[in-house]
């Protein structure tokens, strides 16, 4: 597909319209937590715990979506996929807001959910395309600081909406955000995947590169750390608006609240891409998961000890040390899954966006289910997910934490330093380096 306009982004647009598609999925989910108490009084659903099926539902549709979006990136490029994953989004957001019964919502969320996998596969595989190693965990992380603002501000505006309008105003909402943003990605967003590294369609292409994605095992398992993470992420959102309103009785502070805390992963990703090229992804990465799981163990014991009740300024301070380190350990655990699969970026975005959106979901919904008037299953989430990504770090790098990988030093050399980004046919150079030395990174993996 040609696009419309051929100047090339500056750096500060790329990441900002990369951070914009993102946001959608973030935007699908937290805008609507001030919600779901109305949307539930509204549709007849009593049981606060049955109301977080909204998001889970969502969030189903997001992980299978991803396998689908990612082979047809692949073999089509970039752009067509995107665009027809916001077309679907506007259209089920559109469609729910006139949604006369909860089963009818959820469909059209299992529904926004699919054309929103796009999104995530599609702005990954474009970051994946241009750069590599620290180069691409510096710009992940500017995308991750952009992409928080949406966390930041979406309850604060789901809480406004809902004080001048009905909760379907909520959907309307979303939908217009969506359009603008697709025509910001129709008009700007070049295509960064060469005809000649397009790969075929057929069945046993796209095994193939499942073969190639899950049989690494750096990228497997930390892909799956990254899984954990995500759950004990997706678990404290599902019951937010309970912890936040029913136990610590915050009210219509509650988007405060959150959007204190969503704020300061921003701030972990912006300082993140300060640090990373200087010490390296995985020195990084672990420290963070270390730090991450002694916190949540903090938390989880405090709230055995206090009932389930800790005070408000001692629950929110380890929260936003919780939330603060986990940006620095997902940002760059994502990167490490990516960066030795690098010429089936789209393929491997899929499949690990799948495993992550489900098994976050999966997990996370567990743990919201779990909620019970305390503030215990929620740190007992963040603890025992924490140590199994720690397991699976520490499986990926064979017992060993904090070193820096050949491929890791080699890539954040031969990568540009920040600046403008280049052309696509100047990087095509760097992307068909790293690609051509995707065999020697996998011969290197099984040595180690």
């Amino acid at each position: 597909m040609t696009r419309p306009l051929d100047r090339a982004l500056s750096r500060h647009e790329f990441v900002a319209l990369i951070a914009a598609i993102m946001s959608l999925n973030a935007l699908a989910i937290d805008v609507m937590l001030p919600a779901l108490p109305n949307m539930g009084d509204a549709l007849g659903i009593a049981d606060e715990n049955h109301r977080q099926f909204v998001v889970s539902v969502y969030m189903l549709g997001f992980g299978i979506g991803q396998l689908l979006v990612g082979p047809l990136s692949d073999r089509f490029g970039r752009r067509a996929p995107l665009l027809v994953g916001i077309g679907t989004y506007v259209a089920a957001v559109l469609a729910a807001a006139f949604a006369p019964t909860f089963g009818l919502l959820l469909a059209l969320r299992f529904v926004q959910g699919l054309g929103a996998s796009a999104t995530r596969v599609v702005a990954t595989a474009v970051v994946r395309d241009r750069f590599s190693g620290r180069a691409m965990a510096e710009v992940m992380s500017l995308v991750f600081m952009v992409f928080m603002v949406i966390p930041v501000v979406a309850p604060s505006v789901g809480q406004v909406l809902l004080l001048v309008s009905p909760w379907h105003s909520i959907f309307v909402f979303m939908g217009l955000l969506a359009a603008a943003f697709g025509l910001w990605s129709y008009l700007r967003l070049p295509e960064t995947l060469e005809p000649e590294r397009r790969r075929g369609l057929s069945a046993g292409a796209i095994l193939g590169g499942f073969r190639l994605v899950v049989g690494n095992r750096l990228a497997f398992w930390y892909a799956m750390a990254g899984t954990c993470l995500f759950g004990a992420l997706f678990g404290f959102i599902s019951t937010a608006q309970q912890i936040y309103v029913d136990i610590y009785g915050l009210g219509v502070w509650f988007p405060a609240a959150f959007a204190f805390v969503a704020g300061l992963m921003a701030v972990s990703s912006f300082l993140n891409s300060r640090i990373v090229r200087r010490f390296g992804m995985r020195r990084i990465s672990h420290f963070a998961l270390l730090v991450f799981t002694g916190l949540a163990g903090a938390l989880l014991l405090l709230s055995l000890t206090l009932s389930g009740h800790p005070p408000l300024w001692v629950f929110l301070g380890l929260l936003s040390g919780i939330m603060f380190i986990f940006g620095w350990a997902a940002s760059n655990m994502n990167s490490l899954s990516l960066q030795p699969l690098g010429e089936v970026a789209g393929t491997a975005s899929s499949v690990f966006g799948f495993i992550q959106t489900l098994g976050g979901a999966f997990l996370g919904g567990f743990v919201g289910q779990q909620f019970n008037g305390t503030v215990v299953p929620t740190a007992a989430g963040y603890f025992v997910l924490g140590a199994l990504a720690l397991a699976c770090v520490l499986v990926a790098e064979r017992g060993r934490l904090f070193g820096v990988s050949p491929e890791e030093s080699l890539a954040s050399t031969r990568m540009p330093r920040p600046g403008p980004t280049p052309e696509p046919r100047e990087v095509a150079g760097a992307v068909g380096f790293a690609a051509a030395r995707v065999q020697g990174v996998a011969l290197q993996d099984r040595r180690r």
